[in-house]
C-alpha cells in the first residue's frame, strides 16, 4: 500500500500512458515541485508498446510512486485500439475517429481522482492537447472545466470543502511547441511511443493519426524524430 501524502512537497497523480505529451506532462509536474505518483491504465490496448514506454518514463523522471491498473476495455470493443479494426491511415480528418475509446478520459481521470483522494492529494496532471489530436471529445477544455466540478461533487473530500485542480498544461500547445518542451525538461523522446499501430519489427506505422501529428510536430519544432517509422 502507498502511503498517504506528508508534510513533504505536494503529490500530483500524473496520467502516464507512455506518449510524448503524458511524458511532457509527468516533466512538467516534477518540475512545478511536485512528488509525482504515475498512473498508468493497461486496458488491454492494441498498442501496449506505451506501457513499456511508461515504465521507462517513470524510472528516467524519477516519480515517487507509479502503478500500472489492469483495465481491461477489450471486453467493451467500439475503438480500433480495444476491438479487431483496422487502425485508419489516411491522414487526420475532422471527423472523430474510429480510434476513439469511449470516456476513456473520462475513466482514466475518475481512476486518478480515486488514487488522489485516496494519498490526500488535490493535483491532478493529464497531457490532454486542443490544437494538434485527432478531435476527440475527451480532450476539450470543456471537459477538463467539467470535470473538476464532477470532483468536487463526487467526493468525500470535495463535500468538505477541499478541491482538486485539474492540470492540462499541454490544453493549447501545438504538438511543435510539446516537442520543444521535451527538450527543454531534458526528456529523451525516444523513450515515448505514440503509434496506433506498432509494426512486427517493433516500429511504428508512420500512418496512423498519432504518428503523423508526431512527425509534423518535430518536422515544425526543427527537431529530430528519434521514432522508427516503417514508412
Amino acid at each position: 500500500m502507498i502511503a498517504a501524502q506528508s508534510n513533504q512537497n505536494p503529490i500530483a497523480v500524473v496520467l502516464l500512458s507512455g506518449g510524448l505529451d503524458s511524458m511532457v506532462c509527468a516533466g512538467l509536474a516534477r518540475e512545478a515541485g511536485y512528488r509525482v505518483a504515475a498512473l498508468t491504465i493497461d486496458y488491454n490496448q492494441r498498442h501496449r508498446r506505451e506501457i513499456d514506454a511508461a515504465r521507462a518514463i517513470a524510472a528516467a523522471i524519477g516519480v515517487d510512486f507509479h502503478v500500472i491498473l489492469p483495465l481491461d476495455l477489450r471486453q467493451f470493443g467500439g475503438s480500433a485500439l480495444t476491438a479487431d479494426l483496422p487502425v485508419p491511415k489516411d491522414g487526420v480528418g475532422s471527423d472523430i475517429p474510429i480510434t476513439y475509446v469511449p470516456a476513456r478520459n473520462l475513466v482514466f481521470l475518475s481512476l486518478t481522482l480515486a488514487w488522489a483522494e485516496a494519498l490526500g492529494a488535490k493535483d491532478l496532471f493529464i497531457g490532454v492537447n486542443a490544437l494538434d489530436y485527432s478531435g476527440y471529445p475527451d480532450c476539450r477544455p470543456e471537459f477538463i472545466a467539467g470535470f473538476a466540478d464532477l470532483a468536487r461533487l463526487a467526493t468525500k473530500a470535495g463535500a468538505g470543502g477541499n478541491q482538486f485542480t485539474i492540470h492540462a498544461p499541454l490544453q493549447y500547445l501545438g504538438k511543435a511547441e510539446i516537442a520543444q518542451e521535451a527538450m527543454r525538461l531534458k526528456l529523451d523522446p525516444a523513450m515515448s511511443w505514440s503509434c496506433y499501430d506498432p509494426q512486427s519489427d517493433g516500429s511504428a506505422c508512420g500512418l496512423c493519426d498519432s504518428c503523423r501529428l508526431r512527425r509534423e510536430g518535430f518536422a515544425k519544432a526543427g527537431l529530430v524524430d528519434p521514432a522508427r517509422y516503417a514508412h
